[in-house]
């Protein structure tokens, strides 16, 4: 994949960042580390599961590697494969193992995103499916001790996704898919 490609995948995400995690308050704790230079994000252009997961361990060896002062957290963008929801959650499930393998669980926190996420318990046309909606399937990294101590410093952390559950309710599902088109410039939506 060309470089203009790479940063034009990069910009997109840094956006729906910027305009959905941060912007919406999705996520109370995003903000700091998105205006610094200790987020990471790493494109995949891989198409075959075989070099997604060797792109994984990379990142995964990467992260436990290196201070948090140089990277807090990172997100693997796998732009070309991994449209299928079922097919990325299997790829989910693979990465959990294989973080578990390395003696990392507990270190390293995945949180998985991507454009058809859906959550089981939720009606399908339901706008909170949005707060896991990314503009291409990704995963990110998370340091455990980072993910603690911002828990230990925010009041009622556990009301947080029901709290984005209203919020992107209130917005309305119609208003942020065509936000979410406007991030790939497509303005047709």
């Amino acid at each position: 994949m060309a470089t203009l490609a790479w940063s034009s995948i990069e910009q997109q995400i840094r956006a729906w960042i910027e305009q959905f995690v941060v912007g919406f308050n999705l996520c109370p704790f995003a903000a700091p580390v998105v205006s610094s230079e200790r987020l990471r994000i790493k494109i995949c252009d891989a198409i075959d599961i075989e070099t997604i997961m060797q792109s994984f361990l990379t990142e995964l060896d990467l992260i436990q590697s290196t201070s948090e002062t140089d990277i807090a957290t990172t997100l693997l963008v796998i732009p070309n494969a991994l449209s299928d929801f079922e097919e990325y959650l299997d790829v989910i499930g693979l990465a959990e193992e294989l973080l578990s393998e390395v003696g990392l669980e507990g270190v390293i926190q995945l949180a998985s995103f991507h454009p058809c996420y859906q959550f089981v318990e939720e009606p399908v046309d339901s706008a909170s499916h949005f707060s896991n909606r990314s503009p291409y399937p990704l995963i990110h990294f998370l340091r455990e001790d980072m993910v603690e101590s911002a828990l230990q410093n925010y009041a009622n952390p556990e009301e947080i996704p029901a709290r984005n559950m209203k919020t992107l309710q209130a917005i309305g599902r119609d208003s942020i898919e065509r936000r979410l088109h406007q991030l790939s410039g497509d303005k047709t939506t």
